[in-house]
Formats: structure tokens, sequence, C-alpha cells
């Protein structure tokens, strides 16, 4: 983006406005940035932030798919990195509403979409927002369960190997690969109560019936 542009200036003040805690001059700076923008690529930048200023669901719903319209709008490399994060945004948006089926839809095309984002930190931020948008809106299965009991009881040992993959996991073969790996390892360790080791035994040879 560049910093010399308006929209973006007044998007960076509102931001830090965020930052500070001073919601309200950060939707000011923000419906500023929308008023001053003079196209669909500065459009889509503007609405992007004013989703996140918004006093209900709906609106914030509104928001979001105003800016993924621009993004389509503009259609080119410029927004080519965006769609994993707007798809992300749209699915939380339909989650917060109660549409869990319609939020599900846009966390598999954000998925979709993630190889277009660089590398890096909001890279792994995204998806790892993606991972938990798919996780809570589908049935949660025999590995949520199994996870949820090690939480409880602070399996570290077996949590420290899991959590990495299954948190990351958009459902793709080679994360359902990188998972097998890592639950077969603590399998292997034997670290688990025998019910537990049945049940992560389970959950293994489920996942290898989807893979094949």
């Amino acid at each position: 983006m560049d910093p010399d542009d308006p929209v973006v200036r007044l998007c960076v003040q509102g931001m830090a406005a965020e930052a500070e805690g001073r919601d309200g001059d950060a939707r000011d700076r923000f419906r500023q940035a929308w008023d001053a923008a003079t196209d669909d690529y500065g459009k889509c930048v503007a609405a992007h932030y004013l989703a996140r200023h918004q006093p209900t669901p709906a609106e914030t719903l509104r928001w979001n798919q105003e800016c993924l319209d621009r993004a389509d709008a503009v259609g080119d490399d410029r927004v080519r990195g965006f769609y994993a994060s707007l798809y992300v945004n749209m699915g939380s948006a339909y989650r917060a509403l109660g549409d869990a089926d319609r939020a599900h839809e846009h966390y598999v095309r954000a998925a979709a979409h993630i190889g277009d984002v660089p590398p890096g930190g909001y890279a792994d931020w995204t998806r790892f927002g993606i991972a938990d948008g798919l996780r809570t809106t589908r049935t949660g299965g025999t590995l949520a369960a199994l996870v949820e009991r090690l939480c409880a009881r602070g399996e570290l040992r077996a949590l420290g190997v899991v959590l990495p993959p299954y948190l990351g996991d958009l459902g793709t073969e080679e994360d359902r690969e990188r998972l097998v790996t890592a639950l077969r390892m603590v399998h292997a360790a034997r670290w688990l109560p025998d019910g537990e080791q049945d049940a992560l035994g389970a959950v293994i040879a489920e996942l290898l019936k989807v893979s094949g």
C-alpha cells in the first residue's frame, strides 16, 4: 500500500487510535477514509476497517460484504492477497449471526486462498483463523473431543505435539498427513491412559480412511 495515499494515511491513523483504545476516533478516521476513497481499491481498504466498528453483526456483515464486492471489482494483483482474510471476516460475521452453514462456506473459500498470502506472521494468523472457523462450524468429531479431554487435564506433552497441526488444519491432504504424523508420534510414545490411547488409535484410523 502507498503510505502517501490519503485513504491509507487515514486508515493508519485509525489503527493507531484502535491501539490506544480510542474506538470512536478510529471509527471516525475509517469513515473519513471511506469518504475520501475515489476508486474501488480505496473503498475496499476503508470498508475492511469500517467493518470492525459496527454496532451489530448485521452491519458488520454488510461492510464485510461491501469490502469483498469492492475487491472483486478491482480484480487484480493488488487484492489477490486480501481474499483469505476477507473470507475469514465473512465467515466470522455469519457465525456471529448464527448461520454456521454460510460461515463454513466462507471459511472453505478462505482456505482456498491462503496460498496467496505472503509467508510470515500474518499468513500464520490467517491460517489459524481459517482453521478455527472450519472447526467451529462443523461437527467436532472424535478428535475434537479427545483434544478437549487433553486440555482439561493439562496433558502438555501430547498437546505440544498435536496442537500445532491440529490448529492449523485447513483440510488439505498435506495438513492431514502432518496431523496424522503428530498423532502417531503421541500414540507411539504411549503417554495417554488406556482409554485415551484407544481413542487416539481410532482417530488415526479414521483419518487414514478419509485420506485413503
